[in-house]
């Protein structure tokens, strides 16, 4: 027998006809579709209140009061995921497209052309199966690779949240502030993933990473031909968020030049690619983060004031996670699963000593530190606990440690060059790593040229 789809589909036919019904009867049946009939209106909801209906072709014209069009209406209130065909002769053609304003799939003329009707169902049977494969890989693919599930227990945090829940399905913008590596991208997908913009993009730029003309190519696109290797007009990520969020990451290490451009596209929410004439109007909610503090680069000139008053329209502080040790046995655990899960290990736990390490632990790296601790861990862990932690030594090793292991005979001076060069990496070290080994990033937070810092690299192999 022939059927249409693998799993075996209903429809309901309804007509006033009975010969009609019969003749579609029989066709759905060698079709492999269980079918119910009707010939009015009352009989046909009754049989939507009680069975599971995938298709229905309606009449539009049914003896009683009420017609297939409220038939229609009846049946969407009930479960909007029906298709709905309308069956009209050529007279009533204005109805039928009516009908399907309220949300028929498409409309058949009689007399009926079976070939024709079943191709039509096939076709739009086929499109609500991919709908609902793409919905249900979708939303696989955020929950995978945009996690923003926000793990805490702390006061501070939990406030936060609660006020990224009463401004989330607002357009205002919000700033994110706080160390590297606290989660400011994590709360930044949180706002959009759980708000009313969710079905649209969230896209993400890190404006430390770029040089000035790559991040206005960036945000706002160019034409073909607006600067050498422009071969192609490019779509910037203002585009590719409309109606949804763009999260501008390090925006506090954006040129005065590029800030005064966005300020620009702030407050009369337009743009223009580069290379082009063409005004493009977005509905885009920005959300903003830096680890800088933007008063003291205000003072300084190297950020402006209006666009930080654009920015800052709601203001959220992330701690930094030594100031959060009750999140840090549950941020362990979820990382715990999360990389069980994608290396198919079944890790119980971390030793109780190891615990007690990290409450106690400075944590340069915060979140982004520990997830890479754990991620390391489980990887490498051959029992069902974790035995050990790849600790960094920045801050963590105690002064009389590096006394008693090198300092024992030797003069005074040569013992402190030893001293500073051993803090001086485990510095280095630390501030790389908190800036995912962004090299001029770094120069900045250590206030040295990136000549010297690439030196002090090579000079302790870093």
């Amino acid at each position: 027998m022939k059927t249409l789809l693998k799993d075996r589909k209903s429809i309901l036919v309804v007509d006033d006809e009975k010969g009609i019904r019969y003749g579609l009867v029989k066709l759905f049946g060698r079709e492999g579709f269980d079918v119910f009939t009707s010939e009015n209106y009352k009989d046909a909801v009754e049989i939507v209140s009680k069975k599971k209906i995938d298709i229905a072709l309606l009449d539009i014209r049914l003896k009683g009061p009420q017609d297939g069009i409220e038939l229609l209406k009846e049946i969407k209130k009930r479960d909007p995921g029906v298709i709905v065909f309308m069956v009209t002769g050529h007279g009533s053609i204005p109805n039928s497209v009516a009908a399907m304003q309220e949300g028929a799939a498409d409309y058949i003329l009689k007399p009926i052309d079976n070939n024709k009707l079943l191709t039509i169902i096939r076709k739009n049977l086929e499109i609500k199966t991919l709908r609902a494969e793409n919905s249900f890989l979708k939303k696989a693919l955020i929950k995978k690779v945009y996690s923003y599930d926000f793990i805490t227990d702390n006061p501070a945090v939990k406030d936060v949240i609660k006020v990224a829940d009463k401004i989330k399905n607002i357009a205002a913008t919000v700033l994110i502030t706080g160390e590297s590596g606290v989660g400011k991208e994590v709360l930044a997908r949180y706002i959009h993933f759980t708000s009313n913009r969710r079905e649209a993009n969230f896209v993400g730029i890190n404006c430390a990473a770029l040089s000035d003309s790559l991040l206005l190519s960036e945000l706002f696109g160019h034409e073909r031909g607006a600067f050498t290797g422009a071969v192609e007009q490019k779509i910037g990520k203002f585009e590719l968020a409309d109606y949804g969020t763009l999260f501008l990451d390090e925006v506090g290490d954006m040129s005065v030049d590029v800030q005064s451009k966005l300020l620009r596209v702030l407050e009369e929410r337009s743009f223009e690619r580069v290379g082009g004439t063409k005004k493009i109007f977005v509905d885009v909610r920005i959300i903003a983060a830096t680890n800088r503090n933007i008063t003291d680069l205000i003072k300084k000139g190297r950020f402006r004031q209006d666009l930080y008053y654009r920015l800052n329209v709601i203001s959220c502080y992330l701690p930094p996670l030594r100031e959060r040790t009750e999140d840090i046995p549950l941020l362990s655990d979820h990382f715990l699963k999360q990389y069980n899960r994608r290396y198919n290990k079944n890790v119980q736990g971390i030793e109780s000593y190891l615990l007690d390490r990290l409450r106690s632990y400075h944590w340069p790296g915060n979140v982004r530190e520990l997830q890479n601790m754990i991620n390391q861990a489980v990887l490498l862990c051959e029992g069902d606990m974790i035995t050990s932690l790849s600790f960094q030594d920045s801050g963590g090793t105690d002064l009389f440690d590096v006394v008693e292991a090198s300092g024992q005979g030797k003069p005074l001076k040569e013992f402190l060059e030893e001293v500073v060069s051993h803090y001086e990496k485990q510095l280095i070290a630390r501030v790389l790593s908190s800036n995912d080994h962004n090299r001029s990033k770094t120069a900045r937070d250590l206030d040295i040229t990136r000549k010297t810092l690439a030196r002090k690299i090579d000079k302790y192999n870093l």
